[in-house]
């Protein structure tokens, strides 16, 4: 009794593995959200460093324009302490819906932002915002709830501390939001250095948003450019 009762739990464990599919990001089936990434709410993501955040922010709310993908704003309040928008993301997107929430904290639980979100008939959904716990885990979970799919930049939220980070990020996983970095959304945005957008078009954004990678590129044409192969590099496997 007892080996079959293992027996179908395995075979339950093996169903459950195999039934897992990879669903990847398409630039074409995209919705971009910038939830509340507001000047005065800025303060509260101490969970990074300040300038590390800055450039998070911005490469995340830069997506829209690189892969020309639809974009829904919210702010709240931000006629209070919480305050506007960068005004980068305005021009930026100058046509896109901008919902000014002045009280729900999920945005999901307004009509406009719903509506616009609706109405950009795209099934998978890129966000961020602050704070981490608050305005991207409600509104992460309100989507998976609606049916979408749903990809949390974790770079892009920001909270209070790491601690309260990681529970927000796990209790979206468990909800099966897939929290990933902005390279991670990037790259499957991308799909193919050969694509456009590719490498003529990422590369200067990585050099902007993310210098690590931005370096490598740089690195790569100055060895291109004036490299010299020291002795002992021309024996290396």
């Amino acid at each position: 009794m007892n080996f079959s009762l293992r027996t179908v739990a395995s075979l339950v464990l093996v169903g459950l593995a195999n039934a897992f599919t990879y669903e990847r990001l398409d630039k074409d089936n995209a919705l971009l959200l910038i939830v509340d990434m507001q000047e005065g709410l800025y303060s509260l993501a101490r969970d990074f460093d300040a300038s590390v955040y800055r450039d998070s922010m911005y490469s995340h709310a830069a997506l829209g324009k690189v892969f020309n993908l639809p974009v829904v704003m919210t702010s709240s309040s931000e006629t209070g302490p919480n305050g506007p928008l960068p005004d980068e993301f305005l021009q930026w997107y100058p046509n896109a819906p901008l919902i000014k929430r002045l009280g729900e904290v999920d945005a999901w639980d307004n009509p406009q932002f719903k509506e616009a979100v609706i109405a950009a008939n795209k099934s998978q959904i890129i966000l961020g915002g602050i704070t981490t716990d608050v305005c991207t885990t409600f509104l992460a979970l309100s989507l998976r709830n609606a049916g979408y799919s749903v990809w949390a930049n974790h770079e892009a939220s920001g909270t209070t501390t790491g601690y309260i980070r990681d529970m927000a990020n796990a209790r979206m996983r468990d909800a099966g939001v897939q929290v990933v970095s902005y390279f991670a959304i990037l790259s499957e945005l991308m799909r193919d250095w050969r694509n456009t957008p590719g490498a003529k078009e990422i590369l200067p954004v990585l050099d902007e948003y993310l210098p690590a990678y931005g370096m490598v590129a740089r690195a790569h044409r100055a060895a291109v450019d004036n490299g010299t192969v020291l002795t002992g590099e021309d024996v290396l496997p």
